[in-house]
């Protein structure tokens, strides 16, 4: 009996566990994608910066800026999450097992789940244009 079961159920299993290994990549490369972007943005604003810094701006106005510019698409990405969930979830309907495609908290841990892990890779840009010495980056470029 216990062979009949595993052979019914293995293809799910397949498709779960590809499913699965396709968001953890995903979520890798999202990471990767956004840290870089952040990143990028921060090197290219550094004359900036440091001219706020240099007019007396303290480092927590400064990565109060670079989060908040980091964290608006991410806004923007978890209101049209919200918005797609619901229709998205008949897709995946056949995977789900004693879970409802409709659950609330499963939502509710998911986007904050993604709102987390964009902060934790906007914190590390952030925290080091904080941290820039105006005279530096008055003198770069």
């Amino acid at each position: 009996m216990q062979d009949l079961f595993s052979l019914s159920v293995l293809q799910y299993r397949f498709s779960l566990r590809l499913l699965v290994g396709l968001a953890l990549i995903a979520v890798l490369l999202a990471g990767v994608g956004i840290y870089g972007v952040i990143s990028h943005l921060v090197a290219e604003r550094t004359r900036e910066i440091g001219i706020r810094i240099a007019l007396g701006g303290d480092q927590r106005s400064v990565e109060r800026l670079v989060v908040r510019q980091g964290m608006i698409p991410a806004a923007l990405g978890i209101g049209a999450g919200l918005l797609l969930a619901p229709a998205l979830t008949l897709l995946v309907r056949q995977l789900l097992v004693g879970v409802s495609p409709h659950d609330p908290l499963t939502f509710v841990n998911g986007r904050g789940a993604v709102a987390r892990r964009r902060a934790r890779r906007v914190l590390a840009p952030a925290r080091r244009a904080a941290r820039v010495d105006p005279m530096i980056a008055l003198r770069a470029e």
